[in-house]
């Protein structure tokens, strides 16, 4: 019998493995998702919060008083909500507009206070980031989490992440793939993962408009063409975090194949995904293609994340009216000519050096 916790910041971590049954069958791999929708939070972020939360306690650069603040897309938001209120400290966050209700709903939710700034360049000193660390640097009474710089996050990942995932796996893990915000998740996991099996592949997998693709194929971010509706993921520069990752391949992937894969997923094995999760499950079919027997290669035990809840994608992923609006037309493409189509392209996979 599991002892009872106290606050729901103790249920954080620990999420189950689950095999994609049915990509699993059409590539002859063995793909894999680790369940972070299941942190209390409903995303991965909530490993983040509570080890940035945590060490500044221990380091006594958050003291009872005082209050958090974070710039986030949302999921970090959540995550820093239910510790700051599970550790008895108030949160304001800093979100940019155009991210999807539902985050922002849960984020007022728990407790925290909401700020809604418009979403602009890094550059502009109005961004979400910019505008996070000015209030602390204005007030004294803020502590500010900094998810991006903060080093906290890469551990939670190293220390907790990664090696659930080896153990899961039986330590029989070959390849890794990941979507990159911070790069927290990306670089904990893969830090850890390689110091175990440097033969481990890594995959980093980037959406349209983003620049880590060219980043870690010519040293400079360039972002790629067009955009993705992708939230949280995708950067223009390069930070802490992202600094901690081992990565071998990066590839970049178009939103209707996210639309396609995540669909298929969803009748299939009932697997709601959100965006961030469903770029994920997509380069793993395209890693699983590429590095698998239908490539000529060996069976391959491939490891992914979901991300966070499916249905905070709903307005987005899910909705028919909003895809048209992108030119996206979700019976446009089945699964069988998705795979086709990455058979017969197999150069959207680069091999990098990184890390």
């Amino acid at each position: 019998m599991h002892r009872s916790s106290s606050n729901l910041s103790e249920l954080i971590g620990n999420t189950p493995l689950l095999k994609i049954q049915s990509l699993s069958k059409l590539t002859g791999c063995d793909i894999y998702v680790k369940c972070e929708f299941l942190n209390p939070g409903g995303s991965v972020k909530d490993r983040a919060a509570l080890q940035m939360v945590k060490d500044a306690i221990e380091s006594g650069e958050l003291t009872p008083g005082m209050s958090i603040v974070e710039g986030t897309a949302g999921n970090t938001g959540i995550g820093l909500a239910i510790v700051a209120k599970s550790l008895g400290y108030d949160l304001d966050v800093v979100m940019p507009k155009g991210q999807t209700k539902e985050k922002e709903e849960m984020i007022e939710l728990h407790g925290a206070k909401l700020h809604l700034v418009d979403a602009v360049p890094f550059s502009n000193q109005a961004h979400f980031y910019h505008t996070a660390r000015q209030m602390a640097e204005q007030n004294p009474k803020y502590w500010w989490a900094n998810q991006f710089e903060n080093l906290s996050n890469a551990k939670a990942h190293f220390e907790h992440t990664g090696p659930e995932i080896y153990q899961q796996t039986d330590k029989e893990i070959d390849v890794f793939v990941s979507v990159a915000g911070t790069g927290g998740t990306l670089g904990g996991i893969s830090k850890y993962l390689k110091s175990q099996n440097c033969d481990i592949k890594t995959v980093a997998v980037d959406p349209d408009g983003s620049g880590i693709l060219n980043y870690l194929t010519q040293g400079k971010y360039i972002a790629t063409e067009g955009g993705s509706f992708t939230e949280g993921i995708g950067i223009m520069r390069l930070v802490e975090n992202f600094k901690q990752a081992k990565v071998d391949h990066a590839i970049n992937l178009p939103d209707k194949d996210i639309v396609t894969v995540a669909n298929y997923v969803r009748k299939q094995d009932a697997l709601v995904l959100g965006s961030s999760s469903a770029l994920n499950v997509t380069a793993a079919l395209y890693s699983a293609l590429q590095f698998g027997p239908l490539n000529g290669g060996a069976k391959q035990t491939i490891v992914t994340i979901a991300c966070d809840l499916g249905e905070r994608s709903k307005s987005k992923l899910y909705n028919p009216e909003f895809l048209a609006s992108k030119n996206i037309d979700p019976s446009s493409q089945t699964i069988q000519q998705l795979i086709k189509t990455y058979q017969d392209n197999n150069s959207l996979l680069q091999s990098v050096d990184f890390g």
